[in-house]
């Protein structure tokens, strides 16, 4: 049976090598086809969330001076972590060596032991977290279209109430259907999509933004230190906010956690997949950081210290209300092609691992053709229709009875960013190119891992606390307001 998986982690037979030139690859595997486009085009529809719109919520707390200045550090570190982890794609050489299809087998590869575990915990742990996190995120935008044409209706004095549980079901069946399709290499077309998506709806917070400023009245308070102490928050709320807008903004970066299953969908030559993944990396996080800052710092000029979390879903603007709700659609279409680029790892790992435990059984490995109208033949595994349609279920219903989980998804942010965004790759790096012990090199990389550990510590104190509070405010199946 052939397998055309991005993330499939079981064993290939050889092929004869004719055929391998022509159709395969060095491993075996069918012949990669992507680029440094397409895999730019994944990286920002994994890290461009609608997370972005609640950037100017974060420059609030942090203010003009020190709220560019995170949001610049920490594209910079994540580009330059990614490059080394993009290095480590093959061993032991970055062009020649030996192919490791996932982030655990990059992590055995190059350090073994109990860090495998550790990061398997740390990058399933927080793709479940995402799904779940973006099954949330995709139900308020729907509903926010409905509240949006209510206070169009009605005024914007009226309680417009809408529960998410029905967006949420709708969301879930959409993700049944696309989770059939056995790998993310062919869904391709719904990264691009999905990153059309994302710049659209950044687009127009960013124009609203700025007719907001421009349209003169009462001009929003700013500060160079953001939100005042006394006047907007008290002194408590005033550290705890800061330090869950330096993890917001830490995790907004975050894309390690797919960045080795993208890269395997890249083709080897010319030129080689690190020099591939790094123009990509490049391309990825420097249009994020652009959308960044714009968003971040005309969203606060815009609204000053009073900032909402997310100013289309949160209604910072009313009207145009045809454009809101267009970029609220815009927000939940991206929100799907960002859910099958998170899952899609563990979907592969499960089925790779079952693979590997029960190779006889007819369930798991057997595959059925069906010919698709205007899309040929197509692969139907009675396993994976099951496994991936209990797994988006699950995740849904997670989701339906912890609508706040999202501010437990920044826990689990701040738990995986350290060890999956600068440990590893740092350590990986320091044993590829076995770095001595105490050299200039060697002291400064430690110095920048402890300095995103500590980053990562006050983020995840951040986070308990916006937890503790939502669970005090806890509405059961309610929209927020």
């Amino acid at each position: 049976m052939e397998k055309k998986s991005m993330f499939i982690e079981q064993s290939f037979t050889d092929h004869k090598s004719g055929d391998m030139n022509k159709n395969f690859d060095d491993d075996g595997r069918q012949k990669r086809t992507g680029t440094w486009m397409t895999g730019s085009a994944h990286i920002i529809t994994a890290v461009i969330g609608s997370g972005v719109l609640s950037l100017a919520w974060a420059i609030a707390q942090l203010g003009w001076v020190a709220g560019p200045a995170v949001l610049m550090a920490f594209s910079f570190i994540t580009y330059f972590t990614s490059t080394m982890l993009a290095d480590c794609y093959r061993s032991p050489d970055p062009v020649t060596g030996k192919r490791n299809y996932t982030y655990m087998e990059v992590v055995r590869s190059y350090l073994g032991g109990r860090k495998v575990m550790l990061c398997g915990l740390a990058q399933y742990g927080n793709l479940i977290g995402i799904t779940i996190g973006y099954t949330i995120t995709a139900s308020i935008s729907m509903v926010a279209v409905k509240r949006s044409n209510c206070f169009h209706k009605n005024g914007h004095n009226v309680k417009c109430s809408t529960s998410n549980t029905p967006f949420m079901i709708i969301f879930a069946c959409i993700q049944i259907v696309l989770s059939q399709i056995p790998n993310f290499h062919n869904l391709s077309w719904l990264s691009i999509l999905a990153a059309v998506m994302s710049f659209s709806y950044a687009s127009i917070g960013i124009g609203l933004s700025i007719a907001k400023v421009a349209g003169g009245g009462v001009h929003a308070r700013t500060a160079l230190t953001g939100v005042t102490v006394g006047v907007d928050v008290t002194g408590s709320e005033k550290v705890w906010r800061t330090f869950q807008a330096v993890g917001d903004i830490a995790f907004a970066y975050a894309y390690s956690t797919v960045l080795i299953e993208i890269q395997d969908t890249l083709k080897a030559s010319p030129p080689s997949e690190n020099k591939a993944m790094k123009r990509a990396s490049l391309v990825g996080v420097s249009t994020t950081t652009f959308f960044y800052m714009l968003c971040g710092c005309v969203g606060y000029a815009a609204f000053g210290n009073n900032a909402p979390g997310n100013f289309l879903t949160g209604f910072g603007f009313y009207e145009p209300f045809w454009l809101i709700d267009f970029a609220n659609v815009c927000i939940a279409v991206h929100l799907v092609g960002a859910y099958q680029v998170f899952c899609q790892p563990i979907f592969q790992f499960v089925e790779s691992q079952s693979a590997k435990r029960w190779p006889d059984n007819k369930f798991i490995t057997g595959e059925y053709k069906m010919n698709v109208p205007c899309g040929g033949d197509f692969g139907i595994s009675l396993f994976r229709l099951v496994w991936r349609t209990s797994y988006v279920v699950v995740t849904a219903v997670v989701a339906m009875i912890f609508p706040f989980f999202n501010d437990f998804l920044g826990l689990i942010g701040a738990a995986s960013f350290w060890p999956l965004t600068v440990y590893f790759p740092i350590e990986m790096h320091i044993a590829q190119k076995n770095m001595k012990k105490f050299s200039f090199t060697w002291t400064w990389l430690k110095i920048l891992s402890w300095a995103c550990f500590l980053v990562s510590l006050v983020a995840a104190a951040g986070s308990v606390q916006g937890l503790i509070q939502s669970l005090k405010d806890f509405k059961p199946f309610q929209a927020p307001e």
